[in-house]
């Protein structure tokens, strides 16, 4: 039997690839040229010599070597034999990473995406990424059930991202499809439910809103619109900013910093209680200073000076109603609110990509875990910033175009 001054002191002779020391019961400490020590269990298996590696010394003392020795002794003597076993869960455990969700969504993206526009597949791969390999990219693919893809959608509708869901769930479809078709699962339990059965409608969860299609008509008729100057600017900053309308209304110029181009609405107007930061884009601040101008200069515009008052009592900020019956002389009567603003921002930011935490974030949607929430409206100050200076340029492009533009992703989207 092995001692401790021989499992310290034994080296395989030079010229020799190894050298085995027996301790007992078949099991010995075998050196190797490179100077690894490396212990083995000698067996019988249905008349055939077999060996079972048990670790490294001295990573694996020999005690702990001789008592698994011992069990798998015990597995043999039952009539298994350990060394296939380990093959077959070493086998089980690859099989079980090939058929990971976001393993198996990857090769369906290779193949799917071959002789495809790059930018199509380029989205769609983002979506998974960003919507679906967090959630369910590490479980496999033969475990998930219907109830796992519906929460998923769900997730992502209660943001505001109704078409954003149903495209995730039809790329989940296709996916579980192609996992069926390769012996990975037995079924696909998106098939197994229909977006209608869980999923509003587009209009009822957003309210009612254009197409992103739609867009630059409605940016040109804002941009002539022949109304007030103060219903103007206020639709132009309501779609640079996409806050709530009521947000917007009842906004006052203490809560402006046109010149580090920053509005803090506070904590007591809006719907989470809680502060929420929004960075101007240029044109923004450009907007509400002619605004200063239109409402009789920077002098009258500040402290809790109301930036879109009443026409008939100052005092009180504009109705909602001013904003409605001004898209309804545009043309967009039912088919565009103020609010609808934010869901064609939601829509088309993350389209194209941006990360939906940075989109929560100047959304300023609710989270249940609200140190989560404060952290990330905190962290993702200087993201927001390009964002919201991005869309602002979009809204400049597609205003002075007659063709519908594609929205692009910034470089640091995926910084985390």
């Amino acid at each position: 039997m092995l001692t401790d001054a021989a499992r310290r002191n034994a080296k395989c002779p030079e010229g020799r690839a190894y050298q085995r020391h027996a301790d007992s019961g078949g099991l010995y400490l075998e050196m190797t040229r490179s100077g690894a020590k490396l212990w083995r269990w000698k067996y019988r298996y249905a008349g055939k010599e077999k060996r079972l590696a048990l670790g490294s010394y001295p990573d694996v003392s020999l005690a702990k070597a001789r008592a698994d020795r011992d069990a798998a002794r015990k597995r043999l003597n039952a009539g298994a034999d350990p060394s296939g076993e380990r093959r077959e869960a070493k086998a089980a455990l690859m099989l079980e990473s090939e058929a990971a969700f976001e393993n198996v969504a990857r090769r369906w993206w290779a193949d799917w995406s071959a002789g495809k526009a790059e930018r199509h597949t380029g989205y769609t791969l983002r979506r998974l990424e960003d919507e679906v390999f967090p959630v369910i990219g590490p479980r496999s693919v033969r475990g998930l059930d219907a109830p796992a893809f519906v929460r998923l959608a769900k997730a992502i509708e209660v943001r505001g991202a109704v078409d954003v869901a149903r495209r995730v769930l039809q790329t989940c479809g296709q996916v579980m499809r192609y996992a069926v078709a390769h012996g990975l699962a037995q079924r696909n339990p998106v098939a197994e439910v229909k977006p209608g059965d869980f999923l509003q409608d587009r209009e009822r969860v957003n309210f009612a809103r254009i197409d992103v299609k739609d867009l630059p008509e409605l940016m040109r008729k804002i941009a002539s619109y022949s109304g007030s100057v103060q219903t103007r600017i206020a639709l132009q900053v309501m779609a640079g900013t996409f806050v709530r309308t009521n947000e917007l209304i009842g906004a006052r110029w203490q809560e402006f910093d046109l010149d580090a181009g920053e509005w803090r609405v506070p904590a007591e107007r809006t719907k989470s209680r809680r502060e929420h930061f929004v960075p101007l884009s240029r044109q923004t601040v450009e907007a509400l200073r002619c605004l200063q101008v239109a409402n009789g200069g920077a002098e009258r515009c500040a402290g809790a000076a109301l930036l879109f008052p009443g026409q008939r009592d100052r005092s009180k900020p504009m109705s909602n109603n001013t904003l409605l019956k001004a898209l309804e002389r545009m043309g967009y009567k039912g088919r565009m609110t103020g609010h609808g603003f934010r869901g064609v921002a939601s829509t088309a930011l993350n389209e194209a990509g941006y990360r939906p935490d940075v989109i929560e974030a100047q959304l300023a949607h609710v989270e249940e875990n609200r140190v989560r929430a404060a952290y990330n409206h905190a962290r993702y100050v200087e993201e927001r910033r390009e964002l919201m200076q991005h869309w602002a340029d979009y809204l400049d492009a597609v205003r002075q175009s007659d063709n519908v533009i594609p929205i692009r992703r910034q470089a640091w989207r995926a910084a985390a």
